[in-house]
């Protein structure tokens, strides 16, 4: 970096400068308080080893589709994803790679394999892949219940053929919900001002830390700064049951909902009340679940006599094996505690 910086202001027909080194200034411009330049630095330090940790796991995916256009030429495209096993298991998009005929996954170091899909969940748009390789780079997924708006958010990803871009922002909100391409709603998403652009798709959300806090999904391209990505727990459990069994059967309640704190004061006129629930803020009366003793407005607080923190938990809890049995479900309503019954319905996709 040179010594001196110039600055012409043609009106005054004048030039004036300032020394960088040892922190003078001759023109006496005011550079601000010193704490902002530690914390400048300290931010972009976390940054830098948030980065350092993360990127040498992130993959740029290349995809062939059997869709051809009008010249005759054969479709494709990109996406970014991310490795969470030494052995060659990579996490993207279900949209990456669902449409695709054959898959190429390209590292850091510019090696690349063709991909095969393990699992594929378009209900949660998370799609599992797995390389013949070894000895690779791996990330780790951190615990997205503990995040908080505000909290740094740095995504890494190939965005428009850019590969290895990185953007840095903050959780904007948490609790979201995104409709998948499937119909299906899928809660707990995280919104964040970290830049995404095609090409991010699949790509991971890192904290400070370099562990994985959300799996970067979808933008709204008039806005400025508002992007998705679907939270860590709930890719670290799908991508579990995609590992072990390739798909996933899961029992449905027809319903659209959101994590909500009970207040202490409730805590204290409830006896056994838990400390948090799910809101339910939509009910689909479709005859597919038996869901008509449910309102909109209830907070669900047990499902099958076990407690429901948040929708992650739910979502657990609706595995194959409660697909159309009759469960008891307790709900505050009106300041009451309920029990009512649900019979929960298989999760299908919408045609």
């Amino acid at each position: 970096m040179p010594d001196r910086v110039y600055s012409t202001d043609k009106q005054m027909k004048s030039s004036t400068y300032w020394t960088l080194n040892e922190g003078t200034e001759s023109s006496g411009v005011d550079r601000g308080p010193s704490g902002d330049f530690e914390l400048l630095d300290a931010y972009s330090q976390t940054v830098v080893g948030a980065v350092d940790q993360a990127s040498p796991s992130v993959v740029h995916i290349g995809i062939e589709s059997p869709k051809s256009s009008r010249r005759g030429n054969r479709g494709g495209g990109t996406g970014s994803g991310f490795v969470i096993s030494s052995d060659g298991f990579v996490v993207t998009n279900s949209h990456v790679v669902s449409q695709a005929s054959k898959i190429r996954v390209t590292f850091g170091d510019g090696s690349s394999h063709e991909a095969r899909i393990v699992g594929n969940d378009p209900a949660t748009d998370l799609a599992l892949l797995k390389v013949e390789a070894g000895n690779l780079s791996a990330v780790s997924f951190g615990d997205s219940a503990r995040l908080r708006a505000g909290q740094i958010a740095i995504a890494i990803g190939n965005p428009l053929g850019f590969e290895m871009t990185v953007t840095a922002g903050v959780v904007s909100a948490l609790g979201r919900t995104l409709r998948s391409q499937t119909g299906r709603l899928i809660d707990n998403i995280i919104q964040t001002d970290a830049s995404l652009n095609p090409g991010n798709s699949g790509g991971p959300l890192v904290n400070s830390q370099g562990e994985v806090i959300g799996v970067n999904t979808a933008i709204i391209l008039p806005a400025q700064g508002i992007c998705f990505a679907i939270a860590a727990n709930t890719a670290s459990f799908i991508i579990g049951h995609l590992m072990r069994d390739g798909v996933i059967r899961r029992a449905y309640l027809g319903i659209s909902g959101q994590d909500i704190s009970l207040r202490a004061r409730t805590r204290q006129l409830l006896a056994h009340a838990p400390s948090s629930g799910v809101l339910v803020r939509g009910v689909e009366a479709d005859g597919h679940a038996g869901n008509e003793q449910i309102r909109t407005g209830d907070v669900i607080l047990e499902l099958a006599g076990e407690s429901v923190g948040s929708i992650d938990a739910m979502h657990r809890m609706l595995d194959a094996g409660k697909i159309g049995r009759r469960i008891p479900v307790k709900v505050l309503r009106s300041g009451q505690i309920l029990e009512v019954e649900v019979r929960p319905g298989e999760w299908r996709a919408k045609a």
